[in-house]
């Protein structure tokens, strides 16, 4: 079972990402964290399924910035 956007949006903010103001348009939000280089674009509703590479995209961060 697909994780939902928010789960992902939960867990791109427990990792220290923070959300660029005027990042996206509609529902599309990008996340920004210092040790990371570039952005995260989360696209889709809170309660919406996410998407197979939105889940890897945001794992991959996520481990990157643990490190």
């Amino acid at each position: 079972m697909p994780k939902k956007i928010k789960d992902l949006i939960q867990d791109l903010r427990n990792a220290g990402f923070r959300e660029i103001s005027g990042g996206g348009k509609g529902s599309h939000r990008k996340f920004a964290h210092a040790k990371y280089a570039g952005a995260i674009t989360v696209s889709g509703q809170s309660g919406d399924d996410a998407k197979h590479y939105q889940e890897k995209q945001v794992s991959q961060a996520v481990e990157s910035v643990k490190k």
